[in-house]
This record gives structure tokens, sequence and C-alpha cells, in this order.
């Protein structure tokens, strides 16, 4: 395990803000990772509260267990989805999750969720289990062509899913650079033009592997029941697809009475569980510019009522 795990924190001021951290509070930070967010945190909660560091990589894990040591934070391995599991009894003043890939595992060429350089075709955030090449390898055509077209909207994922199954037949596909040539000969010349041919069906690979999309709305109910009134959820999403659950976990809390209306009275008993306390937060030009990756991150809050 390698205890420098670099990340480039996004809409730093902009989350903590969000969560709107109180001295002597208790918040976690689901998605650790760097420890940006929750650093900053801890400098506004201080001493006398506490902050739990949750994240399901080990990398993640030993780096911060070296940069919170001696510090009023509890340092846990594990996926956010086992919050309730992982942290029994526990209630937050805020919750955080900054969604998405880190700077460290995109950069780290052995971690193998970039298509830019030659590694092996891996991308486990949490580093045990099968990898993207089991999955690249052992999967029908027909359900990779399900697995790039609904977790990454990729409008070619047949011809892509046809082209993996053809070449795996002549050897196993084992590498992130031959999976990306394999991706950008099945994609016709004109669609190259908005990025690499390759990146939708990375990302549908790796959504699939580590089961970031199946369960998310579900996981973020479950956070939202560990917020204590007025408690905030924080959540920094960078696809439409993450967005899109955040938005209908936030329909359904925020939802009020359902009767019809011409009843004369509320009967349905239905009554707002959440409230969203300020409208969703994009990266400036300035962050842009320091930090291209940004560039598809936003910020949604809740408030518990």
């Amino acid at each position: 395990m390698n205890p420098e795990f670099r990340h480039v924190t996004v809409l730093l001021e902009e989350t903590v803000a969000a969560v709107n951290p109180k001295p002597g509070g208790v918040y976690l930070d689901g998605t650790c990772g760097g420890g940006g967010h929750a650093a900053a945190l801890l400098e506004r909660i201080g001493y006398e509260g506490a902050l739990c560091a949750l994240d399901r990589d080990p990398d993640a894990i030993a780096a911060l267990r070296i940069k919170f040591r001696d510090k009023p934070v509890q340092v846990l391995h594990g996926n956010f989805f086992d919050a309730q599991s992982l942290l029994p009894g526990f209630s937050f003043d805020g919750i955080l999750l900054d969604l998405g890939v880190s700077s460290h595992q995109l950069d780290t060429d052995a971690r193998g969720f970039s298509y830019h350089r030659e590694a092996p075709l891996d991308m486990r955030m949490g580093q045990t289990g099968p990898t993207a090449a089991d999955l690249v390898n052992a999967l029908p055509e027909q359900e990779l062509a399900r697995i790039i077209f609904e977790l990454a909207q990729e409008k070619f994922s047949r011809p892509i899913a046809r082209a993996i199954v053809k070449a795996r037949a002549g050897a196993p596909i084992v590498t992130t650079t031959q999976l990306a040539e394999i991706v950008a000969s099945a994609v016709p010349a004109s669609a190259r033009r908005g990025g690499h041919p390759a990146r939708k069906t990375f990302m549908a690979l790796r959504y699939e592997l580590n089961g970031e999309l199946e369960g998310l709305e579900d996981a973020l109910l479950r956070l939202f029941e560990m917020l204590v009134p007025c408690g905030r959820l924080a959540v920094i999403t960078f696809n439409s697809l993450e967005d899109a659950a955040m938005k209908r976990v936030t329909k359904m809390l925020c939802a009020g009475c359902q009767c019809p209306p011409e009843f004369p009275v509320c009967r349905c008993n239905v009554t707002p569980k959440a409230r969203v306390p300020q409208k969703p937060v994009t990266p400036s030009q300035g962050e842009l510019e320091r930090n291209p990756r940004a560039r598809s991150a936003k910020l949604r809050t809740l408030q518990k009522i």
C-alpha cells in the first residue's frame, strides 16, 4: 500500500459550506480519498468535535491514517453503502460524498483506470475481487453491450462489444491500451471529436465492476437516515447518472402531500422529510483552469427537517 495518496479536492470550499460544520459537531466523509474535504471540516469543528473518514480504497486508508494521526478522526476501511453497519448507532450533523474516481486512482498506472497509459486492466477501487479484464474476457457480447449502453449511455455499445468479443477470441485482453485500441477501432472516425472514444466504455466497466450505481439511491437514503434533525447531506456527482440518482432521492425526500388537489384536507399524512438549502453548485472558472477534471462536477445538498 502506498501512503502517498494524491488527490485534487473538487469544490472544496463550496462543499464544506454546504455541509455547514459547527464546532463540536459530528461529521462523516464517506469517500474520504486524500482527505482534502475532511481536513477542511476538521478545521471548523475543532478538537471538541468528531470526524469519521471512510473509504473503500486501501491506499487511501493507509494515507489517511498517517494524515490524521493524533487527530479526532476515526478512519474506517469500507464502502459508504455499508455506513450503517460500519458505524452502528452513529448520528451525524453532516455527511459528504465525493463520488467517482480519485486523482490517485487515475494517475497510478498499476490501478488500470486510465486509457491513456499502458497498465494491467484492473479498475478495482477496493483492490479485491474480479478485475475489469475478467469482465471483458468473460461476459457475453450482449451483456457487454448492455453494460456499456446503460452505464455510460454509449450509442456505439453494440459494435464496441462485438469488437471486444472478436479481439478476445484471438488472445485475452489484459491491458488498458489494448482495450482502448479495440474500442477506438469500433467507433466511427466522425464520432471521435468529442474526446477519447474509450472514455465511456472505461467508465461503464468501472461502474459495473465496483457497483457504483446499483443501489446508489438506497445508499443515499440510508445515509440520510443517519443525519440528526437539520443535518445536511452534500453529494458531488460527476455524470448524469449519478446526478439523476441524487435528484430522485431529493424529490422523494422533499415530497409533501400526495392527495388529489380537490381534497379539502390532507388525508395521506405525507410530509416532507428534507429541504434543499441551496441550488446545485458547479466549479468556478478558476477551479476549472486549475483542475480540468472538475469540469463535470455538481454539488447537491439536502437538509433533514
